[in-house]
């Protein structure tokens, strides 16, 4: 059964909010891996490319979706910087609100509409899917073609189902994030074992669709890598073989169970566990897609919430039918969801880790500026702290500390970032022994402003504006960002 129109309008409006409520950053990936590479793809003479696409480790299919919508806005004279940034972010809006519809109806269509309904709810208000499934990042996709397939999954008992679609969402799932693979595994073998005609499933469904999907995406690579490549397999080369990911920091095997898993889920985690103990027998696959997929990953040494995320519309449908079987408990257990679940939606949406965006409205007005061709911007920050071009649209000068992963195997390697964060002052002093080297603006969190005190008051740098960032800095990271302007006779 379809899901009813004010379902789908309801989910529209909701996640509308979601993206304008949403104004934080998450991690560099939101930018780096999508929006900086389609506003290159679409603007040819300025963009950034990080080592990812130098090393051919990450294909260009997602990025040509926003590219796309560069190409769109500027046809229509209407590719302004705000316009930029907002209409990737709506356009994955309402993909995750058809999202939630399908999951609606996949329960409606397995149980009935009251356990669709909790289901509904319970992905509506998780506080997780608020904060990640309006943002640009290829995990979001790759959930959100995760609920799109799994509508079409032929569970058992279930009359709704379509290999030929379901897998053609897995294998597209697949060429935007490699990793996608991982919660599908034990569904399409449990597909296979159950499955009667055991060879037409291969030679009809899965081989067809996989070679139109790779085929597709290795043509795409082809023409803006300029040469053949297979993207996903260098990608599970490097992460998984080399395990090269410890490069951005590593944690104990248990972390996804003991952190990772809770703090995704949760105030829907008590609801998940009874939910798991009362779903029927045909429900233990979703269980198992998930517990497989959290030990798969807990293998790797470098883990991250948004990692798991794909697995979390299958928990939904556990915490839905544990709702839905409360009885009396019912309405005090929603409006729990709900209360427990706004407050974190709300701070890390509107408040945690904000400065490093906020920060780009300082940077725009420069492109105003008759000056822009003189105007030099030093993002003296952890690398890939702020968006770059994507969020200024004009050919600022501007520079950022790099810090690539060892790809030469050379045993003393340290990158850009650590060298300057080692010893900040005297790398500056070196990297701008001349004065006309100097950027007219520095960037930096309020952490490194003694440190480097001396050299800003040498070199005539002046605070023009602190910028709120978050109440919990670590380490290189500080509460607030300072913008620097250094004094001239001509001022930027």
């Amino acid at each position: 059964a379809a899901a009813p129109a004010p379902l789908l309008a309801l989910a529209l409006a909701l996640r509308t909010l979601n993206c304008f409520l949403v104004q934080t950053s998450f991690v560099p990936d939101e930018y780096w891996q999508s929006l900086e590479v389609a506003h290159r793809m679409n603007i040819h003479n300025y963009g950034y490319l990080t080592w990812e696409w130098t090393s051919s480790l990450r294909g260009y299919s997602y990025p040509l979706i926003f590219a796309s919508m560069y190409k769109a806005l500027q046809l229509l004279a209407k590719d302004n910087v705000q316009l930029l940034i907002w209409v990737p972010r709506l356009a994955q809006a309402v993909l995750a609100a058809f999202a939630d519809v399908k999951l609606y109806s996949l329960v409606q269509h397995l149980e009935n509409s009251e356990t669709a309904k909790f289901v509904f709810f319970c992905q509506l208000c998780s506080w997780f899917t608020w904060y990640s499934c309006t943002r640009t990042l290829t995990n979001t996709m790759e959930t959100i073609l995760t609920i799109f397939a799994l509508s079409y999954y032929p569970i058992k008992g279930s009359k709704i189902g379509n290999s030929c679609k379901y897998l053609a969402l897995v294998a597209l799932a697949i060429v935007i994030r490699p990793t996608a693979v991982i919660p599908w595994m034990p569904l399409i073998f449990n597909h296979f074992l159950q499955e009667q005609r055991k060879a037409d499933l291969i030679l009809h469904h899965c081989i067809p669709v996989g070679l139109v999907t790779v085929g597709t995406s290795l043509i795409i690579d082809r023409v803006f890598f300029g040469k053949w490549v297979l993207v996903q397999l260098n990608f599970l080369k490097f992460n998984v073989l080399q395990n090269l990911g410890t490069f951005y920091g590593s944690h104990p095997w248990h972390w996804y169970f003991m952190q990772g898993l809770p703090v995704v889920l949760g105030p829907h985690l008590p609801f998940f566990i009874h939910g798991c103990a009362l779903a029927p027998r045909r429900y233990r696959i979703f269980l198992l897609a998930v517990i497989w997929t959290l030990l798969l990953y807990s293998t790797l040494s470098h883990k991250e919430f948004r990692f798991i995320y794909p697995v979390l519309p299958f928990c939904m449908i556990f915490c839905g039918y544990s709702l839905k079987h409360l009885r009396s408990w019912k309405k005090t257990a929603a409006s729990f969801l709900l209360l427990s679940n706004l407050v974190p939606a709300l701070y890390t949406g509107l408040i945690h880790q904000r400065g490093t965006l906020d920060v780009m409205s300082h940077i725009q007005q420069l492109c105003n500026n008759s000056q822009q061709s003189q105007a030099f911007v030093f993002i003296l920050m952890p690398c890939h702290s702020t968006p770059f071009y994507s969020h200024v649209h004009c050919p600022l000068k501007m520079r950022f500390l790099q810090c690539p992963p060892n790809l030469t195997g050379n045993e003393s390697y340290v990158d850009e970032a650590d060298v300057f964060y080692s010893n900040p002052l005297g790398w500056l002093n070196k990297e701008f022994y001349n004065d006309t080297l100097l950027p007219s603006h520095l960037i930096l969190f309020n952490v490194l402003e003694q440190e480097i005190s001396s050299f800003l008051a040498l070199r005539g740098y002046e605070k023009t504006a602190t910028v709120f960032h978050t109440h919990v800095p670590q380490g290189r990271v500080g509460s607030h960002i300072s913008i620097y302007r250094r004094k001239t006779e001509m001022n930027y």
